[in-house]
């Protein structure tokens, strides 16, 4: 029996940037090993299977991933592959993950205990520069061929990294790079008094850049997949590194699938989930994710991603603006009655441990907590209320649960939310439309570029939700998109 398995996707969730020489140099950047081993060789050598079909090599960005280069190196079919072939196989051994044994002492697992779980990619990262610093590691043939920059925002310049213009992101961006100035000095501590022979990275000196660049190759390139068992026959989750699998490039209409095997021999393998043309690129599914996480761990941005939306917080503050700037009366955002705190409370947006992200856009539209608690807030009919279920208020599925003047007073506090979000934006899109017709540097074009994706979904959004309060003036009915 085999499980498919998705690729990992936990955030690695930002300030100062941390100067990387070759920062910008990720259009086709160059692999650590000026000549990187024959990676398919190695993994059949070591017992995998690779089809005959496959190659590795340089793509071309024939569609666009949103950041006007070429997409590096990836896998592509040199003839056509049979849907359910099998594409490649590793064994149990190859791949790389981070492994302490019980009760023996170890300076690298002395370093991981510092690392919070939201930075998992680090605890591997470690582990992978541990290897790194190994003369003659069994996974110098699989780290040779890793890329020595990545694309992503911890290593852009401290001007691309205002251009992206999203504080949420600019957040995070902050928050990944305070960790690694902090872990830099706390490495530093740990090793000043080791010995060379128990030196976990060989002597070599580890800096917030090693480290970054360690993150930022686990983080783009993890798969977590089942590792030991536990007591009860059920097993831990653990982020590997999956050796040539990881050249597989992202599609949200992906033409491979990875499964994890219970079989002895075989821990995973790729297959073809739809038939595989010549020269095609094999591609996976990352996962339903916004370009919040595509750009922080994988170093790109999708345009329209189904997935995308912005993050705001829920506050009475905003609430009242909004309600405002749409004329609609609400006089329950700061001070709710307490039969509305409790549906609040139950949509854990009030109350000592509550969480206040709300996001619109996605394939939700409006995140079910927000559009259930403005429903709420915006009606003074308690057996109305009281009438719905948690599940009915929280849907935009159903027709109109608190009637069409109600729905349309939501649906326009929404709308005023977006342009709220909208007015943070500096710049237009028409503007940054105007700075990608000219010569930038690529960190550059790649911040503009998630911008306008922001821009463009809030606009969407006030868009769809326009349609909507046009279609409840009219009295017809509202269906989900």
């Amino acid at each position: 029996m085999s499980t498919k398995m998705m690729l990992m996707a936990s955030s690695l969730t930002h300030a100062r940037p941390i100067a990387c020489a070759a920062a910008s140099a990720f259009i086709n950047p160059s692999r650590l090993a000026s000549q990187p081993p024959d990676l398919i060789k190695w993994v059949r050598r070591e017992g995998g299977f690779v089809h005959h079909s496959i190659k590795i090599a340089y793509l071309e960005e024939d569609k666009p991933n949103g950041s006007g280069s070429g997409l590096g190196l990836g896998l592509v079919a040199t003839d056509d592959i049979p849907k359910g072939s099998d594409l490649i196989t590793l064994p149990d051994h190859i791949p790389l993950r981070f492994e302490s044994k019980d009760g023996e002492p170890s300076t690298l697992t002395d370093l991981a205990r510092h690392i919070p779980e939201e930075l998992w990619a680090m605890k591997l990262g470690v582990k992978l520069l541990q290897e790194r610093a190994i003369k003659g590691s069994f996974w110098w043939p699989y780290i040779g061929n890793l890329p020595e920059t990545y694309s992503v925002p911890i290593f852009f310049p401290g001007e691309d990294i205002k251009n992206l213009q999203y504080a949420p992101l600019l957040h995070q961006v902050n928050k990944r790079c305070r960790f690694l100035l902090e872990f830099e000095k706390l490495v530093k501590n740990e090793l000043e008094t080791i010995k060379l022979d128990d030196h976990p990275f060989g002597g070599k000196d580890i800096d917030a850049s090693a480290l970054g660049w360690a993150m930022s190759a686990v983080s783009s390139r993890a798969f977590r997949l089942h590792g030991k068992k536990r007591p009860g026959r059920t097993h831990i989750d653990t982020p590997m590194m999956l050796p040539l699998i990881d050249m597989c490039n992202h599609s949200f209409a992906p033409n491979a699938e990875i499964v994890q095997e219970n079989n002895e021999n075989v821990l995973v393998k790729v297959i073809a989930g739809a038939e595989i043309k010549r020269d095609d690129q094999l591609e996976l599914n990352y996962g339903r994710l916004n370009n919040d996480f595509f750009l922080m761990d994988y170093g790109f941005v999708v345009p329209s991603n189904p997935y995308d939306c912005i993050e705001l917080k829920y506050d009475s503050g905003l609430l009242e603006a909004a309600s405002m700037a749409a004329g609609v009366s609400a006089p329950n955002f700061s001070t709710p009655l307490p039969w509305q705190q409790q549906i609040l409370l139950r949509l854990n947006l009030l109350g000592e441990n509550s969480d206040l992200k709300v996001r619109i856009g996605g394939s939700e539209l409006v995140e079910d907590r927000l559009l259930a608690a403005l429903r709420v807030l915006l009606s003074n009919d308690k057996k109305a209320v009281e009438n719905h279920n948690l599940d009915t208020l929280k849907s935009i599925a159903s027709a109109p649960p608190l009637g069409p003047s109600n729905e349309a007073a939501v649906f326009r506090t929404i709308i005023a939310l977006c342009m709220i979000a909208l007015s943070h934006f500096p710049t237009k899109i028409t503007e940054d439309e105007s700075v990608l017709e000219k010569t930038v540097s690529s960190t550059a074009e790649l911040a503009v570029r998630y911008r306008i994706q922001k821009k463009s979904l809030i606009i969407d959004a006030m868009r769809d939700f326009t349609r909507r309060v046009k279609l409840l003036s009219e009295k017809e009915p509202v269906s989900a998109q």
